[in-house]
């Protein structure tokens, strides 16, 4: 217990080794789905599914315990859902790019991370950020959250006429059949969300977890996010929910794993992946914006969740903001954590996987009473553990973790309470971010609106001198970005 006080300060972060276990526990059970969503996208690429999976558990462990050790804050890393998504439809389906290449665009990612990291362009992009936009961002992000979670529970479900169909697999629709598995469709304005079917024994079972845990939060029961993921998983079982097959399943073996291992490690530095970027000159130019695109999608992603759950919680305090300005090298637990995750995506690519980001799914072992690296250090551990127990990781249904992120969203939402609503010039940037936030999917969406409202706003109190260069900058960058998504 002294090495762990020691090392990870729990005294002086107000917390004990059982809650911090507790909240490393919860998270990972939280973020679990990504060892098994991550392959099934890339793996449309034509990367080896289980390759894909240790790649992901890999990546998961080592940027996770970098946290831990180095910056000691209680937040996890995994490849990045959205990120994944832009890694599979638009770079290898839309542009054409192979997997390998790819790969060796997401190692150019980390690169610009660590130079944006080690300089103060990062550092003034955060300080940069005005305070109601920050309050707007954590209540965003419980938005982000328990959206996520009513989504994963199919407490909600979506319909749309087929001439909203915009596009399927990528490719524009216009009425015709189509003739292949459908991967992803693409629908306008005209979707309509609607309550879930609760017919479902899976909807069913994601209600009786919702109200469980919410039973037990309410009456202050210790480790109440957890106990509730285990039980419902423990009632799936009768319900034919949780399925226990995968436990005697041998294609999930790790040895078959780590065998695949091998073709993903390493890819994007050999002929198909940087030799073949190369010898295209043609293609510089979508590669820059391919790479620019990943990093300013990575970078506010990690800054929106470290600003967003760190401040309010005192992970992250004005003073480690504050010094982030002032101070040379590496020096704040904020900057140490920045550095973390840019080099967890560099080591992502190198073993075989999309950009590696910091998961706003930390937020559930935060809201669990997580404050220091040792959450963080036992999430790495059960990343690692599920390399030799992948098959045990498939019985806990998305029905059970779906009621943790409610919560947890329920939780986040306090920080509307620091945002004047009352004044407009304040309200108005604060409510983009948190609603584009949330219903985009997207942590850096949010942030692009709210910026933007915010620059709209200070013109309309003709106060445009007090907007900081690096808001602009950020803002142009964006709609650029926006721009040059919408042509590719």
């Amino acid at each position: 217990m002294f090495v762990l006080e020691r090392l990870f300060k729990l005294e002086e972060n107000g917390t004990t080794v059982g809650t911090e276990v507790m909240a490393g526990l919860t998270t990972f059970f939280a973020m679990s789905y990504i060892v098994f969503v991550n392959p099934d996208i890339l793996s449309l690429t034509g990367m080896p599914t289980l390759a894909v999976f240790m790649a992901t558990v890999l990546s998961a462990a080592i940027g996770t315990l970098v946290l831990s050790l180095y910056a000691n804050v209680p937040y996890a890393q995994a490849p990045g859902m959205g990120l994944n998504a832009f890694f599979t439809y638009t770079v290898v389906f839309a542009l054409g790019f192979s997997w390998q290449e790819a790969l060796f665009m997401v190692f150019l990612t980390s690169i610009v991370g660590v130079l944006i990291t080690i300089t103060p362009i990062r550092r003034q992009i955060i300080v940069s950020i005005p305070e109601s936009i920050q309050h707007a961002i954590g209540g965003g992000i419980g938005v982000f959250v328990s959206y996520i979670g009513l989504k994963n529970a199919e407490l909600l479900s979506f319909t749309a006429d087929g001439a909203d169909v915009l596009s399927v697999n990528g490719a524009p629709y216009a009425g015709e059949a189509v003739g292949e598995a459908i991967g992803s469709v693409t629908i306008g304005g005209g979707i309509i969300p609607e309550l879930g079917n609760f017919a479902s024994p899976y909807t069913l079972l994601a209600l009786i977890g919702l109200v469980l845990t919410i039973v037990l939060m309410l009456m202050r029961v210790k480790g109440a996010i957890l106990i509730g993921i285990v039980v419902t998983t423990l009632i799936g079982i009768p319900m034919g929910v949780t399925d226990l097959s995968s436990l005697s399943d041998p294609s999930t073996s790790y040895l078959t794993g780590f065998s695949e291992l091998s073709q993903t490690f390493g890819a994007a530095f050999g002929a198909d992946g940087l030799g073949a970027l190369l010898a295209d000159p043609s293609r510089y130019p979508i590669i820059l914006v391919t790479v620019f695109a990943f990093t300013l999608t990575d970078v506010f992603d990690t800054i929106g969740t470290f600003v967003g759950t760190g401040r309010r919680t005192g992970i992250f305090t004005q003073e480690d903001l504050e010094s982030m300005n002032s101070g040379a090298g590496l020096n704040t637990k904020m900057e140490k954590a920045l550095m973390a995750d840019v080099v967890a995506t560099g080591v992502g690519s190198i073993l075989g996987t999309s950009p590696v980001t910091t998961f706003v799914e930390s937020a559930a072992g935060i809201g669990a009473g997580g404050r220091t690296g040792l959450t963080s250090f036992t999430i790495a551990v059960l990343f690692t553990i599920t390399m030799f127990f992948s098959p045990l990781m498939l019985v806990v249904p998305g029905a059970a973790t779906a009621p943790a992120l409610i919560v947890v969203g329920i939780l986040m939402m306090s920080a509307f309470s620091e945002v004047n609503w009352d004044n407009m010039y304040e309200a108005v940037p604060a409510f983009f971010t948190a609603i584009f936030m949330g219903f985009s999917y997207s942590i850096s969406y949010g942030i692009a609106a709210g910026f933007l409202f915010y620059i709209i706003s200070k013109v309309a109190q003709r106060e445009l001198k007090s907007v900081s260069i690096v808001i602009w900058i950020t803002t142009i960058l964006f709609i650029l970005n926006f721009i040059i998504l919408a042509f590719i």
